[in-house]
């Protein structure tokens, strides 16, 4: 099938964002996909804040959005907008860096008042990038996203329903499978701590 590149934005160790994506790959990588994941904050402070367009670590994330069919991009919304570690990923891309892909958006935060933070902040910048398909994102609230003592990931009645809609449509996109439908999830104690979600709208 397709590859696919899943990138959290948020400089967090203990991140939501990165919990329900590491969640969502596993969706994806069910209907075939090879997923490859990419935390932002794991690249060098000084080779992100600098600019060094030849340290390994950039030259590595170049290719690895430059191999992708596909990209997932999540972010926490800070400040009605994308995370800073995630904006200085994306200006060090070249200027059409998504040319030709799918992109699905994804965001986390604390608040609905930040729910239009993909259309207004991110979709723009993606669009920029030369995308050829963004598809319908989604925002999760911060307070929906629930880790249990021993791991374990539940995911909240209705937004399981719409996150699996939104993973579809994307996979299907890129010509994937479509996994059945679900309900509200429970994934026993993943690779990365995951995270419950809960619905607000989203892109």
């Amino acid at each position: 099938m397709a590859t696919v590149l899943s990138v959290s934005g948020s400089p967090s160790a203990t991140s939501r964002t990165a919990r329900l994506l590491r969640h969502l790959d596993a969706r994806l990588t069910a209907q075939g996909h090879e997923v490859i994941p990419l935390d932002v904050r794991t690249i060098p402070a000084e080779a992100l804040l600098g600019a060094d367009f030849t340290h390994p670590a950039i030259v590595e994330a170049i290719a690895l959005f430059d191999r992708a069919d596909g990209v997932v991009i999540g972010t926490p919304v800070y400040k009605a907008a994308y995370s800073g570690v995630l904006k200085s990923l994306l200006d060090l891309l070249p200027q059409y860096g998504l040319h030709g892909k799918t992109v699905l958006p994804l965001a986390t935060g604390g608040s609905t008042a930040h729910v239009l933070a993909i259309d207004y902040a991110l979709r723009p910048v993606l669009s920029s990038m030369g995308a050829s398909h963004i598809v319908q994102g989604w925002f999760t609230l911060d307070k929906d996203i629930t880790v249990g003592e021993d791991g374990s990931l539940t995911v909240a009645p209705g937004t399981a329903e719409a996150l699996a809609q939104v993973v579809d449509d994307f996979s299907l996109a890129l010509g994937g499978a479509v996994l059945p439908a679900v309900t509200a999830e429970h994934t026993e104690a993943p690779a990365v701590p995951a995270a419950s979600t809960a619905p607000a709208r989203a892109a």
